[in-house]
């Protein structure tokens, strides 16, 4: 009797005992652990990071490490950790935040707009995925990369179209580089290149004339009128004399490209730079900026007219006076030298 009884008192105690440790284990699993407000919160994990590194990132919005860690052992998560940007919903669990952490890696949105040259876009892109400005420059560079593609030092940078894509945060260096060209590729498609055909440009001089309308104007309705006037020069075998150009030459010869150059000067123009304008014919070698879509759509689908000529409109900034005639441009000229003076612009 005494014997049933020790048995009896030593399987109730088991079972509270399991019981219990049943508990803590499903408390554990499933009850809600995130200490944060707002209603989804965003962790960033490397793609070389160690568990370590993972816990230090989630102390901030979860209640209880030792339980997630526990969770995150048995699920087989802590030799298993991957990179991204991952979503963490207010009230989740420890098993809801690892499956997240496996499963639910979150594009992030990437832009760019007329960055000036390649290191100034491998900063803006390092500000937006994980790869660092370093690798990414060094990729954009790759002497290989950019044989097999086709490009070359002066055309390198219109391979980069300026718009909003999406990424995977972890995306490396070469993945957004190779991202890029298949974009570029994409947009170059048959329509595209049976316009850049009919004006006797290939792709990449396409970009470069592109990339000097948009130095010229701002103002998107006027793009094709301008691409229309370097179209109509060339046609007729008469120099671009694109002041932007000239600027670049300078920029690229001293490699101060954050020099600001308001006006060019009559001895500007005799700089020996196959940049310059007024010195060689045809489109420059490569784009002096990164020229946006709307200027290559400008250039493909170029206004039709007889203006050979343009000057800044000083009574309508932004815009510009156009001629057929130099007698007639050296007359809208006038107005821009006179506001220039008054201003005292002297570089």
């Amino acid at each position: 009797m005494h014997l049933k009884k020790v048995l009896w008192a030593t399987a109730v105690l088991g079972l509270l005992i399991c019981g219990f440790v049943a508990y803590q284990i499903y408390g554990a699993i499933f009850s809600p652990n995130t200490k944060f407000n707002n209603d989804e919160a965003f962790v960033y994990i490397a793609s070389d990071a160690t568990f370590s590194d993972v816990k230090n990132s989630l102390e901030p919005l979860v209640k209880n490490l030792s339980t997630f860690e526990s969770v995150a052992e048995r699920k087989g998560y802590i030799t298993n950790i991957k990179g991204g940007k991952f979503g963490i919903k207010k009230g989740m669990n420890n098993n809801e935040i690892i499956n997240s952490l496996r499963s639910n890696n979150i594009p992030v949105k990437v832009s760019f707009n007329n960055q000036e040259s390649l290191p100034l876009l491998a900063g803006r892109i390092a500000q937006q995925i994980e790869a660092d400005s370093v690798s990414l420059l060094s990729t954009f560079n790759d002497a290989a990369f950019l044989k097999e593609s086709g490009f070359d030092d002066d055309t390198k940078l219109g391979m980069y179209l300026p718009n909003t894509y999406e990424f995977f945060w972890n995306t490396s260096a070469q993945g957004f580089r190779d991202r890029m060209l298949k974009e570029y590729s994409r947009y170059w498609n048959e329509d595209r290149l049976q316009k850049a055909k009919k004006l006797n440009l290939s792709p990449a001089q396409t970009i470069a004339l592109a990339a000097v309308v948009q130095k010229e104007t701002v103002k998107a309705e006027e793009k094709p009128r301008v691409a229309g006037v370097y179209l109509n020069r060339i046609r007729k075998g008469i120099l671009l004399q694109a002041d932007p150009t000239v600027i670049y030459a300078i920029k690229k010869e001293t490699g101060n490209y954050d020099t600001i150059i308001k006006r060019v000067l009559y001895r500007d123009l005799e700089m020996d730079s196959p940049y310059n304008t007024y010195k060689y014919r045809g489109v420059p070698p490569g784009p002096i900026t990164m020229p946006d879509i709307s200027s290559i759509e400008a250039v493909l689908n170029a206004e039709k007219h007889d203006y050979l000529y343009f000057v800044a409109d000083v009574s309508n900034f932004g815009y510009h006076m156009f001629a057929k005639t130099l007698a007639q441009h050296n007359r809208n000229k006038v107005q821009y030298i006179r506001w220039l003076n008054s201003k005292k612009v002297l570089r």
